[in-house]
Parts: structure tokens; C-alpha cells; sequence
């Protein structure tokens, strides 16, 4: 390594200070030169970004880490894109709220600041490169990032073009730092550094974020499993629960928010042969438990490795259930309180289901894929938290800050 994860992780605290010092204009005139920064350089980009398609090819990746790795030219003007909806976004820092008076004439106010640094260590989708950083320069943060070995030309080339673009638009370039090297121990010092580093955000399999939790001397916010699931209960409309559940399910498989087990309330079961055509035909491979393998012959066994098991391609569990209570039984036994949605014709029951399922979040009549940053209207995400402290479901720009107490007074002094 040229500089050590120390000096980085220094540097990016000293970085931090000076950006949590700018105002919204000027942050926002550096995200501008950062987002055009993207474009100008996208052959670049995308010619980095081959070297690693090659590599994983060879590597054997599946097609989805694949398809989460891959910047072609409509990725990199996603990734411009992403910026430039952050820009439009407002600043919650330097927000003042919850204003009060003591009876001494002593006035408290909290007021929204940046965390300071975050590190963040993520698999795959170099995308995230981008949308981190500009998540973090909008709140008045500093990032570090790692990511995997199979992103490492992509990510690279990424934080370079970034980095330059700091210093052009005044910034500074230590604000966005790249721990350049596939060397594991690299990520056990930066695990360390909670002199540094604020906050750490894990993003990728079972594996990392174990490891993550496991050496981490500073705080951890978990991107953890997809493991999500539609649930069609009764009296549901069938061309609605078609449609949500092939969306779920097949709009883009690879990804934490897909729908990885389809439940259904015994009363639907007359409908159910037409919905598992639908996912077929779409090429899901469909694994059962007894009454759907009864039902339907192209259904696999499901093991109870099934249940709790995140895909992240065309393969779905499906499972009758004879009540909503059932099903979020199950739900809360198998899931990873990430995302689960419900079909009902019934705004009563959409609300209980709601109540009941613990996750980050849960859509009434609506697809998995909508717990999103974009889709809920945060712009770019750092990520999802399935945990509950101190931030659940997307983490935008608000969930990047924290606050303090400004107590001013005349003089006061305690008796």
C-alpha cells in the first residue's frame, strides 16, 4: 500500500471536520463537478470496469454478482444521475428543532450534524463507490471505502475520477479515500480505527457481515440478507398478486430486495397453479413444501435450508399457510426483517400485517423492489438496515447525520 489504513483513516477525520464546516451551496457546486466528473471519464470507467467482468467470468461469478458488478454506459449515467437527485435533496445539516426555554431563561435547541467518517466495506456493485460518496459529501461526512477484490479496477477507477473532482471544486480529496489493496488484513486494521472511523456499513453476504461483526471496535450498521417474501392472502385479486409477485421476483433477482418466498393462504390455493405458471414462465424454479409439490408438478422438494435461504436468482420457496397469523410466524422464523409485503383486498388486514411483521419495511399491495432509496424518495441509499438503532430500512441523508444540544445563555451558571 502506498499510505497505510491509518493514515487514511486520519486523514479522513481531518477531511470530515473541514466538510462539516460547508454550507449547501457549496456542497452541492462540488456534487455538480463530481457528477460530470462521472461522465467525462465513463470510457474510462467502463474499461476498468471490464477488466474485472473478464476476471469474475473466469472466476466463475454467478450471474447475479455478475449483473450487480457490470457498469455499462446507462449504469454510469445512473450513477451521475444518483448525484444529482442527492443535490436536490434537502440538507438536514445544521436543521434546528425541538426548541425550548427553561424556566432559568436558559435556550436549548438540538441541531442536525454530520457523523464524521464513515467506513463502509462492500461486495460486488461499484456503484455503490459513487452513491456512497455522494451520500456522505451532501451529509458533511468523510468516507472510507473497501471494497471486494472483484470490484477492485471498477472501484479504483471510480474513487480516482472522485477524488480529482474533490480538489477541483475546492474540497478535500482525502474526503473520499480508498483502501487500494485485496488484502484481508487491511480490512481487520480499518476495523480498528475507531479513533477514525464513526460508523461502519457492512454490505454483502452472510460471510462479511459475520466477519465485520465480529472484529469490529467500532460501531456496525448492518446491511444484512434480503430475505423477503410476498404473501397472498385470502380474497387477494389474482392479476394483482401476479403482478406483484412475478415484479418481486423477477424484476431484478440479483438484488437484496427481490422476493426469495412466495406464502399463500390455504383459501387462495385454487389460484395458486396459474401464479406458479407465471413465475415459471418468467424461468423461477419453484421449490415447495408438501401441498404445493401436490398441487403443482414442476415444484422441487423445499428443504428447511429453503425457508431462510437468499437466492439472489430465479429459484423461489413457497409455502400454505392457514391463517395471516401463520404466515407471520413464519416471516419472523425465516425472514431477515429486510422487506415483506402482503396482497389482501382488505385495508383492515393490510394494516394488522403491517403491525405485525418486525422489518424495515413492509408494503401493502406493492411490490418488494419498492424498498428503495430512489422508490421511497431519499435519492441514493448507503445502504438498508435490517437492525432497529440507530437507523432502519434505507439510510439516506438524514440517517447519516446525528445531532448535539446547543444550550445558550446570559451568563448562567448552575446553583
Amino acid at each position: 500500500m502506498d499510505i497505510s489504513v491509518e493514515d487514511i483513516g486520519k486523514n479522513a477525520r481531518r477531511a470530515g471536520r473541514a466538510l462539516a464546516l460547508l454550507g449547501t451551496a457549496e456542497k452541492n457546486r462540488a456534487l455538480e463537478i463530481l457528477a460530470k466528473a462521472i461522465l467525462d471519464n465513463s470510457s474510462f470507467i467502463q474499461k476498468e470496469n471490464s477488466k474485472d467482468i473478464e476476471a469474475g467470468k473466469k472466476n466463475g461469478l454467478t450471474d447475479a454478482m455478475l449483473d450487480r458488478l457490470r457498469l455499462d454506459t446507462k449504469g454510469i449515467e445512473g450513477m451521475a444521475k444518483g448525484i444529482r437527485e442527492i443535490i436536490a435533496l434537502p440538507d438536514p445539516v445544521g436543521r434546528v428543532y425541538d426548541e425550548a426555554v427553561r424556566p432559568n431563561g436558559l435556550k436549548i435547541h438540538k441541531v442536525r450534524v454530520p457523523i464524521g467518517v464513515f467506513g463502509i466495506i462492500y461486495e460486488s456493485r461499484p456503484n455503490v463507490t459513487a452513491d456512497a460518496s455522494a451520500l456522505c459529501i451532501k451529509s458533511g461526512n468523510a468516507v472510507v471505502l473497501r471494497g471486494g477484490s472483484e470490484a477492485f479496477n471498477s472501484n479504483l477507477a471510480i474513487v480516482s475520477v472522485l477524488s480529482k473532482a474533490l480538489a477541483e471544486a475546492g474540497l478535500p480529496s482525502e474526503a473520499i479515500q480508498f483502501i487500494a489493496t485485496t488484502d484481508r488484513d487491511a480490512v481487520l486494521k480499518m476495523l480498528k480505527l475507531d479513533k477514525y472511523i464513526d460508523v461502519i456499513i457492512p454490505r454483502g453476504g452472510p460471510g462479511l457481515i459475520k466477519f465485520v461483526s465480529e472484529n469490529s471496535t467500532i460501531p456496525v450498521v448492518k446491511h444484512d440478507a434480503g430475505v423477503c417474501s410476498v404473501y397472498v392472502d385470502e380474497g387477494a385479486e389474482f392479476e394483482t398478486a401476479r403482478n406483484i409477485a412475478v415484479n418481486s421476483k423477477t424484476q431484478r433477482p440479483g438484488v437484496c430486495n427481490a422476493a426469495e418466498k412466495l406464502i399463500v393462504h390455504s383459501a387462495w390455493l385454487a389460484n395458486l397453479p396459474m401464479l406458479l405458471d407465471a413465475l415459471s414462465e418468467k424461468g423461477v424454479e419453484i421449490r415447495g413444501d408438501s401441498r404445493v409439490c401436490e398441487l403443482y408438478a414442476k415444484a422441487k422438494p423445499a428443504t428447511e435450508e429453503s425457508w431462510s435461504k437468499e437466492y439472489l436468482s430465479l429459484i423461489i420457496s413457497v409455502k400454505v399457510v392457514d391463517s395471516m397469523e401463520e404466515a407471520v410466524e413464519h416471516i419472523e422464523e425465516y425472514g431477515s426483517h429486510h422487506t415483506d409485503s402482503i396482497v389482501t383486498p382488505s385495508v383492515e388486514r393490510g394494516e394488522m400485517f403491517a403491525k405485525s411483521v418486525d422489518s424495515s419495511a413492509v408494503m401493502v399491495n406493492a411490490s418488494t423492489r419498492f424498498n428503495d432509496g430512489g422508490e421511497l424518495g431519499l435519492g441514493a441509499e448507503m445502504g438498508i438496515s435490517t437492525q432497529k438503532l440507530h437507523v432502519r430500512g434505507p439510510m439516506g441523508l438524514e440517517e447519516l447525520t446525528t445531532y448535539k444540544y446547543v444550550a445558550v445563555g446570559e451568563g448562567h451558571v448552575r446553583s
